[in-house]
């Protein structure tokens, strides 16, 4: 896999200017870009307003020293560290490494030696955030369903609940929707099931796009779909069932040559009440989504 690092930022922090210059010179020649800083202050205020990815320090500075300021960068900006120092048996590269620092050197570096360490520091940097990304992915995969890309039945459960304890820690209102295709068994009889994965899609796609950012939406299972809906009270949550069918109201389907339908869903509605816990809220909107569906579809019904 190649990974291309001559995008990286790199801090130099070092008290002698002379060094600090030249170090700066070495690290520009080998295609980074460079910023400098003459103590710890100066290096944090760099790190608190840019990004930077290598900070190359030396240990015996004004204020913080080298060891201080890795264990700040490690901690708050996520940054590598490369300690140097020109004083042998100051350090040693264990307890550097036990600092945080992801390498250690003894001034003077030559040119060639600090370019090879720092390549290496940015290759395994490049390849953890890599990594990071892969596990972030499967993890995504395991919880999200193929279809409608919402998340699956088995995070809802697990979301809810989460969101449920947050709503009893902090006092703060928690609703719940539950939709469900109406007659879509006899959509899929007769036109297929390929067709019928299209209106699943294309719901979720509609729930999706009516969802705030702290919201989630799920297929909790077949043509039924559900949304969690944080700091939102019933009524509120009303309003968000109620662009969801007017949305999947006004798609059309052609399942078939010369075939034109509009789709409808039955929506439940339901506010949390402290009492009740997750599987007597699921039962609550579950009756509300029913009642919908007996009285016609094609509607939000609240409890």
């Amino acid at each position: 896999m190649e990974i291309n690092t001559n995008s990286s930022h790199i801090l130099v922090v070092d008290d002698e200017e002379l060094t600090m210059t030249m170090l700066c010179q070495v690290v520009e020649q080998g295609g980074y870009q460079c910023a400098s800083a003459s103590g710890s202050d100066e290096a944090l205020h760099i790190l608190a307003n840019e990004i930077v990815d290598v900070v190359i320090t030396d240990i015996r500075m004004s204020g913080l020293d080298g060891f201080e300021l890795t264990e700040i960068v490690k901690k708050k900006y996520g940054a590598d560290v490369i300690i140097i120092t020109g004083y042998e048996g100051e350090c040693g590269y264990e307890e550097a490494m036990d600092r945080g620092a992801s390498d250690f050197a003894l001034k003077p570096l030559r040119p060639k030696e600090l370019l090879t360490r720092l390549r290496r520091v940015l290759r395994e940097r490049a390849l953890l955030a890599e990594s990071r990304r892969m596990e972030e992915r499967l993890r995504e995969l395991t919880i999200t369903d193929d279809l409608t890309k919402l998340y699956n039945s088995r995070h809802f459960f697990k979301q809810l609940q989460s969101e449920i304890d947050r709503t009893l820690r902090y006092s703060h209102p928690l609703s719940l929707l539950l939709i469900d295709v109406d007659n879509f068994k006899d959509f899929n009889d007769t036109y297929g099931h390929l067709e019928g994965d299209k209106v699943l899609a294309k719901l979720g796609g509609v729930i999706q796009g009516c969802l705030r950012k702290n919201d989630s939406g799920y297929r909790y299972g077949g043509d039924e779909f559900t949304a969690v809906l944080p700091e939102t009270r019933g009524k509120e949550a009303t309003t968000v069932a109620e662009r969801i069918r007017k949305g999947f109201g006004a798609i059309d389907f052609s399942p078939a040559p010369g075939v034109y339908a509009n789709g409808t869903v039955s929506i439940g509605v339901a506010e949390y009440k402290p009492d009740e816990g997750l599987q007597g809220f699921a039962r609550r909107v579950d009756k509300a989504m029913y009642q919908a569906k007996r009285e016609g579809g094609d509607k939000a019904q609240v409890v």
